[in-house]
């Protein structure tokens, strides 16, 4: 068994039913499942719990199995090993990193914090342990907005590590919190010329976009939100149409509750390509799954000194979520 690839690089037998084979090894392992939404269709089926970031971490932290497996990208492997330090957190591909999370390194964010201080320090999800450790309060997408409306008005904060998100809170909250300058390179990458002309071809549609989203394609969308307020306004609407601004994966759960509905996925600047994908989401797969619960490799591992740091912030917001009932 090798796992210098960042995943366990052992031959499968030909002929393996993989989904058999992964819903075996979970069952006698007593393992759980959980995917991110921009995970690959195949594996969003196979898992026990489906979610965006907050849905996940909420999910980790009550959880009774002794075995994680985290379908998703390393950050979140961190985050719930974090809030589950006694078990065991398995992730299928550990070289799943996050453009996000990488443009922002701790050393260089400390230095930020350092430089501005008095304020109180809120840091997104898509972040490594490091950074988590930084900070005050952690916050997704599904509950930045209230996280820091909860705060009162008058106080100084930093947001990072996407600038975009932070934009869109400071425009629609009024404040004027102090942004560290990082993106995520598939939100980034959206055309807005090509969302104009997907408008055109598709008049009724509605326009569903992500709050990492720049601002000049956020002005053009009809519902701003999380990957599952997307997914939830996407339900219960009336509309039949949707044009969708956020990574491609989530449009596997839209069809699967909404068959009678039509998606499309807005389209990035590379014009090869009519849709957006998280190549790091992506490297995920079901013989990297079957592998990981076969040896039980790779696993996730923080130091116990930044887990006891880094989890107090993401308690803090699975707290102040719990209030205001997110």
């Amino acid at each position: 068994m090798n796992i210098e690839k960042g995943y366990v690089d052992a031959p499968v037998e030909p002929g393996t039913d993989l989904v058999a084979e992964i819903k075996r090894l979970k069952k006698e392992k007593n393992a759980v499942i959980l995917a991110h939404y921009y995970q690959k269709g195949e594996i969003q089926d196979l898992a026990d719990y489906i979610g965006d970031s907050l849905a996940l971490a909420q999910i980790a932290s009550r959880l009774d199995e002794p075995v994680i497996v985290l379908c998703g990208v390393n950050f979140m492997g961190e985050t719930a090993k974090m809030l589950c330090p006694d078990k065991k957190v398995l992730i299928p591909d550990l070289s799943a990193g996050c453009s996000l999370a990488d443009s922002c390194k701790a050393d260089e964010f400390k230095e930020f914090i350092e430089s501005n201080p008095g304020h109180t320090v809120i840091s997104y999800v898509n972040t490594s342990a490091a950074v988590k450790s930084l900070t005050d309060i952690v916050v997704t997408s599904s509950n930045a907005r209230q996280i820091v409306e909860s705060l009162p008005e008058d106080t100084p904060i930093i947001f990072g590590p996407d600038r975009n998100l932070g934009n869109y809170i400071n425009s629609i909250t009024g404040r004027s919190m102090k942004l560290w300058n990082g993106a995520c390179h598939v939100h980034e990458q959206f055309s807005v010329e090509k969302l104009v002309e997907l408008k055109k071809e598709y008049p009724k549609a509605k326009v569903l976009a992500h709050p990492e989203c720049p601002r000049q394609l956020i002005i053009l969308a009809d519902h701003v939100g999380s990957t599952a307020a997307l997914l939830k306004y996407a339900v219960e609407s009336d509309e039949t149409e949707f044009i969708v601004a956020t990574e491609s994966g989530i449009l596997h759960e839209m069809r699967k509750r909404c068959p009678d509905k039509t998606f499309i996925p807005a389209a990035p600047n590379d014009s090869t390509c009519a849709c957006n994908d998280c190549g790091y989401m992506k490297l995920n797969t079901l013989e990297k799954l079957y592998n990981c619960l076969r040896y039980e490799q790779p696993e996730v591992n923080v130091d116990a000194d930044t887990a006891a740091r880094g989890r107090k912030p993401i308690e803090r917001m699975l707290e102040i979520s719990a209030k205001l009932g997110l």
